[in-house]
């Protein structure tokens, strides 16, 4: 069976210690993975078939096919 694979999105961290956090699929939402990234360092995800979901807490610049957006400001 052949994997589907999703969107990239780039994070960037503004700050010091934002928190990108993959949530599941399936019945039962759970945290998977955790990620901190320093001031100025740049993450590369991708949503999966077990990931549906990315929680960033922070200050950060996420940009994906769909635009660009600031949290934590």
């Amino acid at each position: 069976m052949e994997q589907q694979q999703g969107d990239y999105i780039v994070i960037k961290a503004k700050d010091q210690g934002v928190q990108v956090i993959g949530l599941t699929r399936g019945t039962d939402t759970r945290f998977h993975h955790t990620e901190k990234l320093d001031k100025g360092e740049v993450l590369i995800v991708q949503f999966t078939d077990h990931t549906s979901a990315m929680k960033i807490r922070g200050r950060a610049t996420i940009i994906s096919r769909y635009g660009t957006i600031e949290a934590g400001d």
